[in-house]
């Protein structure tokens, strides 16, 4: 018997890459950090559990880049772990190594 073939359907590539960033919504403003990010998003991780649809804006330190985001994802196996969907693509993360499919201005047009 064969098993069945998945494609991951990313709509860009994940880059490991641990930054901390602020998370600014409805309550206190509060740290996160990224376990891996793309250029739609990132998984991240916090001390406050998100439920899926949570909006909020969110400023990585390291660029000093903010964007608006919202909850995509919330792990089962760990609350504190969420991935998230910007709204609009962009490299707020400082990866200074661009995959070949994180062209900004191709999917601005």
């Amino acid at each position: 018997m064969t098993l069945p073939q998945f494609t991951e359907l990313r709509r860009s590539t994940r880059v490991p890459l641990e930054v901390t960033m602020s998370i600014e919504g409805e309550s206190t403003p509060i740290e996160g950090t990224t376990v891996v990010v793309n250029l739609h998003g990132a998984l991240i991780r916090t001390n406050r559990v998100f439920t899926v649809g949570s909006q909020f804006q969110i400023t990585v330190y390291l660029t000093g880049k903010t964007a608006r985001a919202r909850v995509a994802h919330v792990s089962p196996e760990n609350p504190l772990e969420c991935g998230i969907e910007l709204d609009r693509p962009q490299n707020i993360w400082g990866v200074s190594l661009i995959p070949d499919d994180w062209d900004e201005e191709r999917l601005r047009q």
